[in-house]
């Protein structure tokens, strides 16, 4: 599913306009980007968590070359599913 089906689907649940859903669907994914961004974690009780992640430094191989190589630490963006999330994908 990609972000117009997201519209379409949420149109079909309630009575507001698909351009009203993709600026409010736009707005709330904006929000939780930048949140991680910032270093905050977002929680959607039920749906899940997105946070930053920090990834140490360490050691990998370049692939053509095999050469040893260091990878630098960074800052990921991470997402863990909540409970009933969890709960509806093993159904």
């Amino acid at each position: 599913m990609n972000k117009g089906e997201l519209v379409d689907a949420i149109a079909e649940k309630v009575s507001v306009s698909k351009k009203n859903i993709e600026l409010i669907v736009t707005a709330a994914l904006e929000s939780i980007v930048d949140a991680v961004a910032e270093g905050d974690r977002v929680t959607l009780v039920g749906f899940g968590s997105f946070e930053p992640r920090d990834r140490q430094e360490r050691e990998g191989r370049n692939p053509r070359t095999g050469e040893k190589m260091v990878i630098a630490a960074t800052r990921v963006p991470a997402f863990s599913a909540g409970k009933q999330f969890k709960e509806k994908v093993v159904e």
